[in-house]
């Protein structure tokens, strides 16, 4: 096992990795921008070095600083969480060269499978359906539009590099071609370095639902059941659950084992996502792979009882997955919200600031992976995520019901968040009966928004649910064991080295 790891990230994320080597004994060492020098992550690793200003292409991206870090603390592995460098190909050959283990796929599988257009033709190689569109990247306008008139309208432009809804357009006229294709393009530039877009037939209501995967580098590759992403805004995951309601054995069986044929073809080893979208039929098509940790993995370790983040290092480590997929049955329901420093009211604006005060939510069923504390001031330099809030229960209605009593447990003051939102879409009618599709959101946002019944037929049955749940099943779930070195008890200290190496 690994002695020391470098965590080449920030925030919740950091602090989760910390937590997860606390636990296998091992050390963690973390960086830090001049802005995030009183972050939670730096206060909890082991051993925290300084990278630069706060502009992440001047400190989280910059590979030479990372691997000097590492070099420097004496680390035998880096871990990339997700975001910033995460699905570059450019950090796990850094990690070959300074022969540092790279927690995550090789650069090769990265490349086979990241890339939008290459995970398509590999999709199609292994008998796996794909949404309509082209398999090469499109650089000329006329050309693009050319192929969209024949395909039909709406069709989405999406950049070859990179997800998260950024280089993605939905174009439903020709008249909106043109600047749909350079503003995509432009904006693909900006987040991901490749201006390159492809083209996809737009389904109608679809469902995304997603596959998690774990693959050894012995040759076993695992499917661990499927997560639920419909509820999105701006193409932006914000509610997971697992899992699916729309799912059966057979449906999850199919899907599982197109996902793990994917991860085959592209030599994948360590953990990653093929993802879905699921039309009105209940056809599946893939949309493309995440070749790294998810933010929503915590879903599908409530409902197994695995730790993925041990997993990735354990697999890292050499070790061999001990278990087959087939014994993987999801127990009960767990579901996500992310939680933002941002104002709903003001077309979700970043709210960063100081947290005067917060309050976190506890009791059954609940766990929170969260990066701030009270007192430290939320950068305007990153993604506003603050935490990620997770209920488990028995049965869907269960989680709800606990989701929403954490909700209103959780406050922050001196910023603003998005709480509000969550509270608003867990009394949806549409939400609780499971009729939502990737645009359901956006729509349900559009609506005015009336006060919910809390007297309603809806929230009724939904108590009434956990009631007989709690009652008649056991509350906690299945935990599955993975290979682990001795565990060490930490000695409270953490050395904080304030020169850049």
């Amino acid at each position: 096992m690994f002695r020391k790891i470098l965590i080449a990230n920030r925030g919740e994320i950091a602090v989760r990795i910390i937590r997860a080597c606390r636990e296998l004994g091992i050390k963690s060492v973390v960086v830090f921008s001049d802005v995030d020098r009183n972050s939670l992550h730096v206060r909890l690793a082991d051993e925290a070095y300084p990278i630069g200003p706060a502009p992440s292409r001047e400190s989280y991206l910059c590979l030479d600083k990372l691997m000097t870090v590492a070099k420097r603390a004496g680390c035998d592995a880096l871990h990339p969480g997700y975001g910033f460098l995460a699905e570059n190909p450019a950090l796990p050959r850094a990690c070959t060269d300074t022969s540092l283990t790279f927690i995550g796929p090789s650069a090769e599988a990265m490349e086979a499978l990241g890339s939008k257009t290459a995970g398509r033709s590999l999709a199609r190689g292994v008998d796996v359906p794909i949404v309509p569109g082209t398999n090469d990247p499109i650089e000329n306008l006329e050309e693009a539009r050319a192929l969209a008139q024949r395909m039909g309208y709406p069709v989405l432009l999406k950049a070859v590099a990179g997800g998260g809804g950024k280089g993605m357009r939905l174009v439903s006229a020709d008249a909106e071609f043109e600047s749909a294709f350079r503003d995509a393009s432009s904006e693909a530039m900006n987040a991901f370095g490749n201006a390159s877009v492809f083209l996809e037939k737009y389904l109608e209501k679809p469902r995304h639902i997603e596959i998690q995967i774990l693959a050894d580098a012995h040759g076993r590759v695992v499917s661990l059941g499927e997560r639920e992403c419909s509820v999105q805004r701006r193409h932006q995951k914000v509610i997971e659950e697992a899992p699916s309601p729309i799912m059966t054995p057979e449906l999850r069986k199919r899907m599982g084992d197109a996902a793990v044929r994917i991860a085959r073809a592209g030599g994948y080893v360590n953990a990653g996502t093929v993802e879905f979208l699921v039309d009105t039929h209940y056809d599946y098509y893939f949309l493309e792979v995440n070749t790294r940790l998810q933010v929503e993995h915590p879903v599908t370790e409530q409902v197994t009882g695995l730790d993925l983040v041990k997993l990735q290092i354990a697999i890292a480590a050499g070790h061999r997955l001990p278990f087959a997929w087939e014994s993987i049955t999801p127990r009960g329901h767990a579901m996500e919200v992310r939680l933002y420093a941002e104002d709903p009211e003001n077309n979700f604006f970043p709210s960063p600031g100081k947290i005067l005060s917060r309050r976190a939510p506890s009791g059954p069923g609940i766990r929170l992976d969260e990066g701030v504390y009270s007192g430290w001031t939320v950068p305007m330099d990153y993604d506003p995520l603050l935490a990620k809030l997770i209920a488990w229960g028995n049965s869907r209605e269960e989680t709800i019901a606990r989701l929403r009593r954490a909700l209103e447990e959780y406050t922050v003051t001196g910023i603003k968040t998005n709480t509000a939102l969550f509270r608003r879409i867990l009394a949806e009618p549409d939400f609780l009966r499971s009729e939502i599709h990737t645009k359901w959101l956006d729509e349900m946002l559009k609506r005015p928004h009336a006060a919910p019944d809390t007297d309603s037929h809806a929230a009724d049955a939904a108590a009434i649910a956990a009631a007989l749940w709690q009652v008649t099943h056991d509350s906690a779930p299945t935990s599955e064991r993975t290979e682990q070195d001795s565990r060490w008890k930490l000695d409270g200290r953490n050395r904080q080295l304030d020169r850049m190496p």
